[in-house]
């Protein structure tokens, strides 16, 4: 929820967010609900701010797919979000554990005076900024991106614009 003076009054307004997600690797749905399969082993750009905009905030979300055993199958081997001239990259069932500049740091933990907070929320790992940008990743299979609808438009990857 946001707060903000409507007419004088204090009001709390439900912010819109895009959610974006992918699974096993493989399924993938867009910021725009549309679903699709993509099947590969490589890094991969799922956000990331590209548009010459000097007020919005640079980030990048990557996500890497691995070989499973066999070749028809891949898992998401790692999740790196850039912000704040910081990475952080979460490895698979390195549960509770994220790779901050390299080295691991246990959660939770925040950075950039509190506008970047990582926590873990059950089995899920959640990294946070204080515009908005939320990842959600279980350590395994499954990662959840969501942008406010501000950056609609303003964002590029697998997960759409």
């Amino acid at each position: 929820k946001k707060y903000e003076v409507v007419d004088g009054q204090p009001k709390y307004t439900q912010e819109a967010f895009s959610t974006c997600w992918a699974t096993s690797g493989l399924h993938y749905q867009t910021f725009d609900g549309k679903a699709f399969d993509f099947m590969g082993t490589c890094t991969y750009t799922l956000t990331k701010t590209c548009d010459t905009d000097p007020t919005l905030p640079i980030f990048s979300v990557e996500a890497e797919n691995e070989h499973r055993g066999n070749l028809k199958a891949s898992y998401i081997g790692s999740v790196t979000v850039h912000v704040y001239n910081i990475a952080i990259t979460v490895v698979r069932s390195e549960n509770g554990i994220v790779r901050v500049n390299n080295h691991r740091s246990h959660l939770p933990i925040s950075f950039a005076q509190g506008k970047l907070q990582l926590q873990q929320k059950g089995k899920t790992v959640l990294i946070k900024t204080d515009f908005g940008l939320k990842i959600l990743y279980d350590w395994d299979n499954h990662v959840v991106v969501k942008i406010p609808s501000t950056l609609s438009g303003k964002v590029c990857g697998i997960c759409g614009n």
